[in-house]
């Protein structure tokens, strides 16, 4: 269901009924693009049963689709070359760059509306009594238009990247170079950094991480930005330096061999009292291990 999960910390007041969730949400609701509209953003039904969210195990899942003209910008250059040939052809004459942005917003106006249109959905969830909400998002930037949507439904919403007391990074560190931490085993992957140079990035996969060769550019200087976990034998991840997690993969897979008489929303339920019931736990020993979630000061300043 989740691949991906980046967390923040909710300090504005969370609607405290699935129904009045799911009305506010509704004022957002996806709308498709109209002909000259590149891009449009808006909440889903994430179970098809007429509400916005759905509260499942102490759990809000929400969905979000965002819809996109596909215009190559080859496209709009190759119909701009004619439609600059018909200018001078026309006109005798070269036309300005005045001219030729306005032949240019011309150009992709028309084209606009003939283009394909591509859906990408991102989820997301909020545990209630943590106040901490999770995003299905690989990137930043999908994870801030999902926070721009949630702005625009609920009033005054305000939130902050997840962050400890102690750096995620120095636990990674620990595990990695060998440190006993009960629920937590190092996995086969890691990612590392020359701090002398942001863009010089190792990547070990399906790798023995124990290896002394590979565990010594750690202890030469390296930052482990990432590593693989395996977490009380019940899932495994890649968590970052930033405690963002990338390619959740539960031990008991959710498999799809499911009999053709599973009740589809059932299986969903469960698979999200599976997800969010385990982050719940994992966030628990990450508090515990991390000293607790940082002071509102320590996230500011670490914003700044």
């Amino acid at each position: 269901m989740f691949r991906n999960v980046r967390f923040y910390r909710v300090s504005s007041p969370w609607p405290e009924a699935e129904q009045e969730l799911s009305d506010l949400l509704e004022k957002c609701s996806f709308v498709p693009c109209g002909p000259l509209t590149e891009k449009r953003s808006g909440w889903e039904e994430p179970a098809d049963d007429g509400l916005f969210s759905r509260r499942v195990g102490g759990a809000d899942l929400l969905q979000m689709r965002t819809q996109s003209r596909l215009l190559p910008a080859a496209a709009i250059q190759e119909a701009l070359v004619e439609r600059v040939a018909e200018y001078r052809s026309r006109m005798s004459q070269e036309p300005s760059r005045r001219v030729l942005r306005r032949l240019k917003e011309e150009t992709r106006d028309e084209l606009l509306p003939k283009s394909l249109l591509k859906s990408e959905r991102v989820n997301g969830f909020f545990l209630l009594s943590e106040r901490v909400l999770g995003i299905d998002a690989g990137s930043e930037s999908k994870a801030e238009r999902f926070l721009d949507l949630l702005r625009a439904s609920l009033q005054n919403f305000e939130c902050v990247p997840l962050a400890f007391e102690q750096a995620p990074g120095d636990l990674l560190s620990a595990l990695f170079l060998g440190e006993n931490l009960q629920g937590f085993e190092p996995g086969a992957e890691c990612r590392m950094q020359d701090l002398s140079e942001q863009k010089a990035v190792a990547t070990w996969r399906h790798s023995n991480l124990a290896d002394p060769a590979i565990r010594q550019h750690v202890i030469d200087g390296m930052k482990l930005t990432h590593l693989e976990i395996e977490y009380n034998n019940i899932f495994s991840c890649v968590i970052s330096e930033t405690a963002a997690l990338s390619k959740i993969r539960f031990a008991e897979a959710e498999a799809d061999d499911t009999g053709v008489d599973e009740d589809p929303l059932a299986l969903q339920d469960a698979r999200f009292v599976l997800l969010t019931g385990t982050l719940r736990e994992l966030l628990k020993d990450l508090k515990k291990a991390l000293g607790g979630y940082a002071s509102s000061d320590r996230r500011q300043a670490d914003a700044a």
